[in-house]
């Protein structure tokens, strides 16, 4: 049986530095979910996972076209932000080696900008928004049925007509009923890291957050039965013994973190694990269950230290919440991660330097402090809030969670190669597509904060032989409505 859908992964951890590559192998999560939906409805699909190309010039587009050789009659390309400015050519290479081939965008990467996308790029044909378990199978039926695309819900897509966007497709509830992703289709033992899903979406309505609007705010969690079996079976599989909640509201409940932590310990397995936690649902009577239970390292999301900042995010806590919970969970976990956003445009100094002494207090308590410039994702409320604001593009400057892996990283920094100038100049031409990559005030507002997390050493110092591209890209500073 020949496939119905070549559906390919380009999530991706591909890092250049000066000297040496990284790339660390991750299990394309939802793409096997995704695969597993497909294949359960009756269609075949022909999954390839990009991380296993093993050219270190993956963005070479003859390397990329050659890795997906002889597709489908559907090609499907998954991607998060910082890979959609390639997909994106990706999918014009396609188009024209291909051009019989239907074209469908998924993954998170184009969430919000799906209107601009498929108005500017014609050669991407459908846009899958949400979650795919139920919209894929749908959509592969009305491609085969000939059923017209306005019957899917969950799409956007292009005709002869215009452009359209369907209803949003019910969230699924009931997330034990999807089953486990389609491990057949990879070889487990390959993989480096293991990732699982306890949740999906977040209630919390911080504004910087990309990850909860995808979820429109609403969450739903697997049962702790369905979470333990699953490690189980990827145990016995391919001995997995180490997992990665992902999730940010893996903590959902006490009750459900407790019941998760005893069928953990019944199952008599040394299995271990790493979550993240929100500081003002956690006690220490979960934290040491959580520990007892193979909790390696726990995550924390603070933000700020700020009390006016993390007010003006509504992420739902105050400064003094976490003062008072990571303390106790430095004593109880091996490891304890504490994640700080920094670049806000209305993070004054003051607000800034409060973080920075909470932070170096932190570290000195044994926690890792994992600061990430500010990225501006299209989907995000502070993005909203500042429209029509002057973005500015840094040719040395990225925020951490837009690394690309076309970028070279050099001591704090970036450098464009040239043989990518096209790539940047897509990103730097569409800002409105693309302000994950771009600034607001880089002389007062994000220099002068970097300057001083560089003597504080959270950032390496720039190395003093730093060049960019010979030639300056073409851009001025952008507004987008």
């Amino acid at each position: 049986m020949s496939a119905d859908i070549t559906l390919i992964n380009l999530n991706m951890l591909f890092m250049r530095y000066s000297q040496e590559i990284e790339r660390e192998l991750h299990v394309p999560l939802g793409c096997l979910y995704l695969t597993q939906a497909m294949e359960r409805a009756g269609f075949e699909v022909d999954f390839r996972d990009y991380q296993m190309c093993p050219s270190d010039e993956p963005f070479d587009m003859d390397v990329f076209l050659s890795f997906l050789a002889d597709p489908a009659p559907v090609i499907g390309l998954s991607c998060m932000a910082n890979l959609l400015p390639f997909t994106i050519q990706a999918m014009e290479a396609l188009r024209k080696k291909y051009p019989d081939r239907v074209l469908v965008m998924g993954g998170v990467g184009s969430k919000s900008v799906e209107e601009i996308i498929l108005k500017r790029f014609p050669w991407i044909d459908v846009i899958c928004r949400g979650e795919g378990e139920l919209t894929a199978p749908d959509l592969l039926d009305a491609l085969k049925t000939g059923r017209h695309l306005s019957t899917v819900p969950g799409i956007s897509y292009r005709d002869a007509a215009g452009t359209h966007h369907n209803p949003d497709r019910r969230r699924i509830a009931d997330l034990d009923s999807i089953g486990f992703p389609a491990w057949e289709k990879v070889d487990l033992k390959k993989y480096a890291g293991y990732g699982m899903m306890t949740s999906r979406g977040c209630p919390y309505p911080c504004t910087f957050c990309s990850v909860a609007p995808v979820w429109n705010h609403q969450s739903y969690s697997r049962t702790p039965q369905n979470i333990v079996a699953e490690m189980v079976e990827l145990n016995r599989q391919a001995g997995v013994d180490l997992f990665l909640f992902q999730d940010e509201f893996f903590v959902s409940g006490k009750q459900q973190v407790m019941d998760f932590c005893r069928d953990v310990r019944a199952t008599g397995l040394h299995l271990k694990w790493k979550a993240f936690g929100r500081v003002n649902l956690m006690d220490e009577e979960m934290m040491s269950a959580m520990a007892d239970a193979g909790c390696l390292e726990l995550r924390f999301g603070i933000e700020s230290a700020s009390d006016a900042v993390l007010k003006k995010v509504r992420k739902g806590f105050t400064s003094a919440e976490s003062l008072a919970i990571v303390p106790k969970a430095c004593d109880i976990f091996p490891r304890v991660d504490t994640f700080y956003v920094w670049g806000f445009p209305f993070e004054t100094m003051d607000d800034f330097n409060q973080t920075l002494f909470q932070m170096v207090s932190f570290r000195m308590m044994g926690a890792r402090i994992l600061p990430s410039l500010l990225s501006l994702l299209p989907q995000t409320e502070v993005y909203r809030q500042y429209a029509g604001t002057k973005l500015e593009f840094c040719q040395y400057l990225f925020p951490e969670f837009v690394f690309t892996g076309h970028e070279i990283a050099r001591g704090g920094e970036v450098e464009m190669p040239e043989k990518y100038r096209d790539y940047f100049q897509l990103i730097m031409n569409n800002p409105d597509i693309f302000p994950g990559f771009f600034h607001i005030d880089l002389e007062n507002n994000v220099l002068p904060k970097l300057a001083l997390l560089r003597k504080f050493g959270f950032y390496p110092e720039a190395q003093p032989t730093q060049t960019h591209m010979a030639q300056p890209l073409q851009t001025t500073s952008a507004k987008v409505s």
